[in-house]
């Protein structure tokens, strides 16, 4: 569905306004936005104090961007939340609470939004968050929509970052990479219960989410001195990858390192770490979602193993330097 209906300004937020929309989105979430103080209707909501670090994300739908008129407007409004609920998966850390800000044409279509919040309101309810407000502004030529998105570790648990690799780690990935343009990039799980347990154990060093493409989102993993080495017969190709090539003509391996929208997790593992019985934990615990070891960290100044892959010759997406757009 398209978001826009310029031929029937009646059926538009231009018939609405802010005051009469705002009481619509808060029909549209249901129990999904608490009363205020807590949600909606103040300047600002009030969140309890917590004794655990939290953490906090943010991240954009546009349109023409990340979804178009193909996206279903409900799959737009669960993209959004999930893309952000991938950043906390990557880092151990659970959902709390979220704010939504729009930039909205008038010429949008009402129903088109109240599929949109009703698909939010959905996963929110699904992974036990609140949205507790946000803003609304008119933007002519720009539909979009930003989540910022709080979260915290589970109780007494660590926070992973990017940072802690160091050379001779093995590097993981959950799931299969590739194809996102065929519809993956709306149609994901992000990997909150792995991401937790991965935090737990202690011979996981760092992890990251895939979001802009295996390529480029393992440079911030790789130790000072080090770089990824990846063995192109390891890498989880997804059936999407293999019909995307089969349109365009490139390579496969190509769609999994470069595509993005993955929302898979990957992760170094301490060298020294008993692989067999790390899997044979990971097997048990999540016995649906594949885990493969796609390479390791070898020191810069030493040529790569043969058979790697040379990572220069491949480049994720980059906003403002990126010649395709994002679906």
């Amino acid at each position: 569905m398209s978001p826009f209906d310029p031929s029937h300004p009646g059926k538009t937020l231009a018939a609405l306004g802010e005051e009469r929309l705002i009481a619509a989105i808060r029909r549209w979430l249901g129990d999904a936005t608490p009363p205020a103080p807590a949600g909606i209707g103040d300047d600002c909501a009030v969140i309890p104090a917590s004794p655990r670090p939290q953490v906090v994300t943010v991240d954009p739908v546009i349109h023409g961007l990340h979804f178009d008129d193909s996206v279903p407007p409900r799959a737009v409004g669960a993209k959004l939340l999930k893309r952000n609920l991938s950043d906390l998966a990557s880092m151990g850390a659970t959902p709390r609470a979220a704010l939504v800000a729009l930039t909205l044409p008038p010429r949008t279509r009402i129903r088109w939004l109240e599929h949109f919040y009703r698909g939010l309101a959905a996963c929110a309810r699904a992974h036990k968050l609140h949205i507790i407000g946000g803003d609304i502004a008119q933007a002519d030529h720009t539909l979009a929509a930003s989540l910022t998105l709080l979260g915290q570790p589970p109780a007494g648990a660590r926070l992973l970052t990017r940072a802690g690799a160091r050379p001779g780690d093995w590097i993981y990935v959950t799931g299969t990479l590739g194809g996102s343009l065929s519809g993956k990039h709306w149609r994901f799980t992000p990997r909150l219960p792995e991401g937790a347990w991965l935090a737990a154990q202690p011979e996981v060093r760092c992890m990251t989410d895939i979001s802009d493409g295996i390529a480029k989102d393992l440079r911030p993993l790789a130790p000072p001195g080090a770089r990824p080495a990846l063995d192109a017969g390891a890498i989880p190709l997804s059936a999407a990858a293999r019909r995307a090539a089969a349109r365009d003509g490139r390579a496969p391996l190509d769609h999994a390192l470069t595509d993005g929208e993955d929302y898979e997790l990957a992760f170094a593992l301490a060298r020294r770490a008993d692989r067999d019985a790390f899997a044979r934990r990971w097997k048990k615990r999540f016995p649906r979602l594949p885990l493969t070891c796609i390479g390791c960290f070898v020191p810069t100044q030493k040529n790569l193993p043969a058979g790697a892959i040379d990572l220069t010759r491949h480049h994720g997406y980059e906003h403002l330097r990126a010649t395709k757009s994002e679906p």
